[in-house]
């Protein structure tokens, strides 16, 4: 009898060893992971480089707290905000505090309360985020939720145009919705929320918890739109799978988040900043960049051949695809998926989710590909 919460639909594989691309089961069964622990091994399992780090900083300092000066914070959020629309940048621990940040900090600077968010986003868990986030499957039975968020259609220029008033404090989107099914900002509604965002003085959160960090082939996806955002939350890729979340903010902001106002006991400890340091000077590289998008393309233009039949569609950007399978439940695909060595994770209910690693090869791409298309051509 387990003496954990089954508040996870848990898959009955015990992964205790992984390199790279490949995992491995407690019974020695080896799989490719495409999956990232949802988009957060940006660099695979045990790269060397992050394995060094972690090390090299656990034999100095584990925790001091934020009650003391941090050169290491300082330079973290400098490598982060450089050549970007943003300034400064605040360390928690997920995506989900980040969003509690980011909402926190819109409405203080502003003194609005009003949020605009839009249908099938995720945002988190915690009572802001769940509140902001469009899928009633995340909310319900938890009773009242925070107020003053409005939720609207996902990529309707019309229905945001129609709620827009001079009560809204911000604007707070996924660029590519992950959890909502790989649905991509298309370029006029990046566009719209850009302009009106202007000329009525709104502010924008761009959600890049899961499209951060390089998953799109760029430092963040907002790099990929007309989005000019206010905060940028992120999480996940940032830590390669050691707990550290962010936002940043624009120049404007910084008077708004002064000594006391917001905190946390472990955001941006010695550890996590050491690993997300090594994780942005391998990712943030113009070459490695480049070389996630050639990855993608060539991931795509696979799963195109593969997936012939009109029903099938390829959506999202980088390495944050998904599998469009006709409008099917892909629960059963993700299973027998998993049985025959491939780990994916479903993005809703249709759309099966490919996560890899940025650093999977065009051979890893090849046998991913393979499987998938024996398993549900087939079935």
């Amino acid at each position: 009898m387990s003496a954990l919460f089954q508040n996870y639909a848990r898959r009955p594989v015990h992964i205790v060893e992984g390199k790279g691309t490949i995992v491995y089961d407690n019974e020695g069964k080896r799989y490719l992971d495409f999956t990232s622990g949802i988009a957060v091994c940006t660099l695979g399992h045990a790269h060397p480089a992050i394995v060094q780090a972690l090390q090299q900083q656990s034999e100095k300092l584990w925790h001091i707290s934020n009650l003391f000066e941090s050169p290491e914070q300082e330079k973290l959020a400098a490598a982060l905000v450089k050549d970007l629309p943003l300034a400064y940048a605040f360390f928690c621990n997920s995506g989900a505090e980040a969003n509690e940040a980011a909402i926190k900090l819109a409405r203080k600077h502003t003194g609005k309360h009003h949020i605009i968010v839009f249908e099938q986003s995720f945002h988190g868990r915690t009572f802001g985020a769940m509140s902001a986030t469009g899928q009633d499957k995340v909310r319900n039975g938890f009773g009242p939720l925070v107020e003053q968020f409005t939720t609207l259609p996902f990529n309707d220029v019309a229905a945001l145009e129609a709620a827009i008033d001079d009560t809204v404090a911000a604007i707070m989107l996924e660029p590519i919705q992950g959890e909502g099914g790989i649905n991509v900002v298309t370029p006029e509604f990046a566009e719209a929320i850009q302009k009106i965002c202007d000329k009525h003085d709104i502010l924008l959160i761009v959600d890049e918890v899961q499209t951060g960090i390089g998953r799109t082939g760029t430092r963040f996806a907002f790099e990929q739109t007309a989005l000019k955002p206010d905060i940028v939350s992120m999480a996940k890729g940032l830590g390669g799978g050691f707990p550290i979340g962010g936002i940043l903010g624009s120049a404007k902001l910084f008077d708004t988040f002064t000594a006391g106002t917001h905190g946390t006991t472990f955001g941006g400890n010695p550890l996590a900043v050491a690993v997300a340091q090594t994780i942005i000077e391998h990712v943030f590289d113009d070459v490695f960049l480049q070389q996630v998008q050639a990855k993608s393309a060539y991931l795509q233009e696979q799963l195109q051949q593969a997936f012939t039949d009109e029903k099938f569609a390829v959506q999202g950007k980088g390495l944050m695809l998904g599998l469009y399978c006709g409008g099917e439940d892909v629960a059963d695909y993700v299973t027998q998926l998993e049985q025959a060595g491939l780990l994916v994770v479903q993005a809703g209910p249709k759309v099966i989710r490919l996560l890899p690693p940025l650093i999977v090869s065009e051979a890893e791409i090849d046998e991913a590909v393979a499987i998938l298309d024996k398993i549900i051509n087939e079935l």
